[in-house]
């Protein structure tokens, strides 16, 4: 039995090997050298919590190939000594010599230390600091089609809307775009201006938003957890989700009750991903 499950573990092992293989192999990048120095060149407080990054490369070499969705991992050198890799969705890519990354404060709850990492880029990085990151990788992209496309976010979600977003105004400005956000308040709300922006270059740009707590006054957002019952959503719908568990599971299911294909939905989890196949078996 020893000898099968040591058979086993090294099958198991090889793939995986070969498979972290082909992933250097395509993205052009030296396992020996995985990471590349990157220079911070601008900070943009988003909100009181939110931060992004714009980072150029520091070793004078282009900006490898990033599409709209995926993600970076970061390496910091903390001050205590240790060094530690995050990941974080690459928000932009409108300057193409640039990358931008949203960072949120992660604050400990409960006793829980708050996160060390997004502590340190908040409030000890600072412009003309040097970060390492990985290549860009990650499948939560777009592909070629035509088809209209829902955005649904919560909190952070956002930072992936942006790049679809930028992508579809230089590549698909007839697209028709349902770009759908919820957060706990408007000030909470990160990345909303540059996304409303985009909005004036797209010929068919629609958008909803939910907050917790609404400002007085505000007549255009709704109030609550998002709900898209009565939201018009057109034939041959394609959705991109990103957000905390329960509301990706909240929309799923709200958008296979509407006769949204399961192969139609997208959504991003970083983590083991098992909660699609809980409950409707799919």
């Amino acid at each position: 039995m020893a000898a099968a499950w040591e058979e086993v573990y090294w099958l198991f092992a090889v793939q995986l090997i070969g498979e972290e293989s082909r992933l250097y192999q395509h993205a052009a990048v030296d396992p020996a050298q995985a990471t590349r120095p990157y220079r911070i060149v601008k900070t943009i407080e988003e909100t009181s919590d939110v931060i992004s990054l714009v980072l150029e490369p520091a070793d004078d070499l282009p900006l490898p190939e990033i599409a709209p969705g995926q993600y970076v991992s970061v390496f910091v050198n903390l001050p205590e000594g240790d060094r530690q890799p995050r990941q974080y969705t690459v928000s932009s890519t409108a300057v193409g010599t640039r990358l931008q990354i949203t960072v949120r404060r992660v604050l400990g709850k409960n006793g829980a230390p708050n996160g060390r990492v997004s502590t340190y880029l908040h409030d000890q990085a600072k412009v003309g600091d040097i970060l390492e990151l990985s290549a860009p990788a990650g499948d939560f992209v777009l592909t070629p089609s035509d088809s209209p496309l829902l955005l649904a976010s919560a909190g952070a979600g956002i930072t992936t809307v942006l790049p679809i977003v930028e992508h579809i105004v230089r590549t698909q400005p007839r697209r028709p775009v349902i770009a759908a956000h919820a957060d706990r308040t408007a000030q909470d709300h990160a990345l909303r201006q540059t996304v409303q922006r985009m909005e004036h270059q797209l010929d068919n740009f629609t958008s909803y938003t939910w907050y917790e707590h609404p400002d007085p006054g505000d007549t255009t957002s709704r109030q609550g957890h998002m709900e898209l019952s009565d939201i018009p959503l057109p034939d041959d719908l394609h959705v991109f989700t990103c957000g905390p568990l329960p509301f990706m599971r909240h929309i799923r299911t709200e958008l296979m009750q509407r006769g949204v294909p399961a192969r139609h939905i997208r959504y991003e989890v970083f983590g083991p991903d098992l909660w699609a196949a809980q409950g409707d078996g799919v």
